[in-house]
Order: C-alpha cells, then structure tokens, then sequence
C-alpha cells in the first residue's frame, strides 16, 4: 500500500460535495490516478484542502467502502483494494451472461424468419418506400387486442391502442407527452429498472423514489413525495418489479390510485417483464382516467422484435398518437407486420408454452442451488433477486463472478445515485446457453457465495 498525494478538485462541482467525492474518487480509479493499494487521504487532511467538513469526506468514503469500490482497514487508512477475486474449483467457459434474460428459441425464430420472407414477397412498392401510417399498424393492433382483451387492462380496442418501438420508447414518448411546466418530478420505486431514470433524464424531469415495504410502495412516503417534489408521473411495474420480482398488493394498488387522483397524478405500469399469468388488474384497470399501461413482447416472443404497445388513459389517445407520429414517423410497416404474422400464428401458443417451461426450469434448478441464500423469485419471471451474505459487496462479488466467466448486474445498477446501498444482485435467466453450462454457472455463483472474502474494516 502507497500512499498518496491525490486530491479531488471540486471547483466546477455540481450537487452535494460528498457525491462530488465519490465521483471523483471513482474517476480516478477507472484512470489509473489512483491504482490497486493507493491510499486516500486522510479524512481530517482531505476536508482542511478542499474546504469542506469532515463529514462530507467521511460520507463519500464509507459509500465507497459500502460498494465495494474502496477498503478502510483497522490501523491502514482508506485504500483502493486489490481487484482479487473468488476462485472457485468449478470454472467454467467465459461468456455466461446472465445480466439480462434471453429467451430460447422454441420455433419462435422460425415464425419470424418465414413472416420477413412473406412480407417481402407480398409488400407493394408503396409500401416499401412511402413513410408509415396509422393504418399500416392495423394488423398488428388487431393481433395485440386479440391476443390481450381477456387480460385485467382496462376496456380498449384496436383502435385505442399505440405501436412504438419498444417498451422503453413508449415510456419515453409518454413523459413527452404528458410532463409540463417546470421542473416536473417522476417518481419511480426505490429499486427499480434504471431505464426508467434515464427515460426521465432525457425529459430533463428529476427523479425521486419510493420506498418499499412487503406490499408495494409505502404510502406514507408516496405521499409525502408527491407534496415536496410535484411529482407528476409515478413509473412502476406494479405485476413484476424488476429487480426484486416483488409484486405490489391488491390492497396497496388502490391506495396508490386514491393517493393519485388526490393530487392528479398518472401512473405509467410497465408490464414487459411479466410472462405468465396476471397476479392482479393493472392499474389501467383501477384508474382508466389516469392509467398508462405499456407491454412488449421482448420477455415472451423476441427481444430482437423490437415493438411495444400502450394504452393511453381516457383523454390521451390523440395526444399519445401525435406524440409517437412526430417523435419518430412511426415504426415500420416490415416490423408491425411481422409481429401481427407471428402474433395471429396457430404455433404460438404452443411455443410461448414451451419457452415458459424451458425459463422455468432453469429458474427452478437456480433457486435450488441457491436455497440457502436469501432469494426472491416468481415462476413467470426470467430472473430472481439475491441478497448477499456477510462479506460481500455487490460490486466486489459481481468482479469476483466476471472473473469466472459469469456477468451479473449489481443492486447499485437499480437503486438511486444518493439512496441506500443495498447488498444484492440480480441474476437473469438465460434461456439461450446449455443447460450444463448454466447450471455450472450457478453452481460458481454458490461457491462465491459460500466463500465471502475475509477482510477486517472499520
């Protein structure tokens, strides 16, 4: 261990000073400024040069300690570790990635591959050449209606239904077209998709997040938020939250939607991760005056089907509809006709049913391994929720798992910039390596497990 004269500077820092820290310490480190074994300065030295308390810097270090991105040691200082990693006895071939779920092909690629073949074949000149329009969309909102008007979503028809290019397009499109005025908050889950904070980033609109208890969001705090920030827009997935695969109760929907129309908030609910059956009425169905409900087939059908849809609340049908017209000119006629050739196919359903029962037994298999651990799951969700044991970092123990071949995605990847750190990963299904190979990278994850690094810290 080195030490080192290193300090941040904070002249053009923007927001609190101890993320300001944090943010340059992590910078330094990607660089090579402060390599394995540099020691940061001390507390007391660091606050006395950049003017600031001690408390700030002892904040920004123990956030970095808690991430796993920095070591304090009884007697040593605060030091940038060593990238050391686990061995575990089973390595096995590098690629398993297990960051986001993939779906095996079950004949679903075949559907996909004769509808391009069928749409080149019979696609007119104008229609290869010419801009799309709504009623290009037909068939396939005719498709999406009939393979959805039995669901708990609210009444809708093919005509009230929007085609975007994805499920993080349609979120996108609806803070477009529903966030005004200044400053506009939108309140997303404590742990929740980063997507959606990016989504809000992009509308210049500020994040703040809610709280979970065992039934969904707290109220108290979904209230208090709303009050103190303007929330205009609470974005969740309130069947399946991803990470954690926690759903939110019957009981909590309605108190939410009470609190909603209280303080005339809308609520957008991302049901893409679900792919099975409903565990309650979306909110859509509670709260059709204010209810947005956005699905897509990535989870069920293909990821690479690049195609979502969304139920705009009473009132906003035309608004959504010029809002996806300008923001992009509509999706494709060659996509929208695929997914309405593959959606209406008399194979489909037997091949969602074998692809669900392909995710769900590796998912079983994976709980299995892992019984030990503090784990959530659901069976018609392609991915489970681990909490770490005493010992481990989320950043360090994903290092220590890439390390072996195998890519995870850490709590830090879910949760705010300034909330709490949370010790836990995510780790997707994939349906798409073998099942030896699978089963041999959960098998690694629980030698991980089992054998935290011993370290002495303060």
């Amino acid at each position: 261990m080195t030490d080192t004269i290193w300090c941040p500077d904070l002249d053009n820092a923007v927001g609190p000073k101890y993320r300001a820290i944090e943010i340059a310490i992590r910078e330094a480190i990607r660089k090579g400024t402060l390599p394995e074994g540099a020691k940061l300065p001390p507390v007391r030295d660091l606050a006395w040069k950049r003017n600031v308390t001690p408390g700030t810097v002892a904040r920004a270090y123990k956030n970095l300690v808690d991430a796993g991105i920095l070591e304090a040691g009884v007697g040593k200082g605060t030091f940038v570790p060593e990238r050391r990693v686990v061995q575990s006895e089973a390595i096995i071939d590098p690629g398993a990635t297990l960051l986001s779920p993939r779906l095996p092909d079950m004949g679903q690629g075949k559907l996909i591959r004769q509808a391009m073949i069928d749409f080149a074949q019979g696609a007119s000149s104008d229609t290869l050449l010419r801009y799309p329009v709504r009623e290009h969309h037909a068939p396939a909102r005719e498709a999406f209606y009939h393979a959805h008007k039995t669901m708990p979503v609210g009444q809708f028809g093919p005509d009230s239904t929007v085609i975007t290019h994805g499920g993080q397009h349609a979120i996108v499109m609806i803070l477009q077209t529903v966030l005004r005025g200044a400053g506009p908050t939108v309140m997303v889950d404590e742990l929740t998709y980063n997507g959606f904070r990016r989504a809000a980033e992009l509308c210049r609109a500020p994040t703040v997040s809610v709280e979970w208890d065992e039934e969904g969001p707290r109220v108290d705090r979904f209230e208090s938020l709303i009050r103190d920030h303007g929330v205009r827009i609470y974005l969740t997935c309130c069947d399946v939250c991803n990470p954690t695969t926690m759903t939110t109760s019957l009981r909590r929907r309605g108190q939410i939607v009470d609190l909603c129309r209280q303080y005339g908030v809308q609520i957008i609910d991302d049901d893409s991760y679900r792919n099975g059956p409903f565990r309650g009425p979306s909110y859509r169905q509670f709260a059709p005056e204010l209810a947005w409900y956005v699905t897509s087939p990535s989870k069920s059908i293909s990821a690479a089907m690049r195609i979502g849809f969304v139920l705009p609340p009473e009132g906003w049908l035309n608004p959504f509809i010029r809002s996806a017209t300008f923001n992009s000119f509509g999706v494709p006629t060659m996509i929208t006709s695929v997914y309405a050739a593959v959606q209406s196919h008399p194979d489909l359903p037997g091949i969602m049913e074998a692809t669900r029962a392909h995710m769900l037994s590796r998912l079983r298999m994976a709980v299995n391994v892992l019984g030990r651990h503090k784990i959530r799951w659901q069976e018609n969700v392609p991915f489970l929720w681990l909490e770490l044991p005493d010992g481990w970092r989320s950043g360090e123990f994903c290092r220590s798992a890439e390390a072996q071949g195998i890519f995870l995605k850490s709590a830090e990847e879910f949760g705010p910039r300034e909330g709490r750190r949370v010790q836990a990963v995510r780790i997707a299904i994939n349906g798409g390596i073998g099942l030896d190979r699978f089963e041999a990278a959960v098998g690694t994850l629980r030698h991980l497990l089992d054998h935290p690094p011993e370290r002495l810290t303060v």
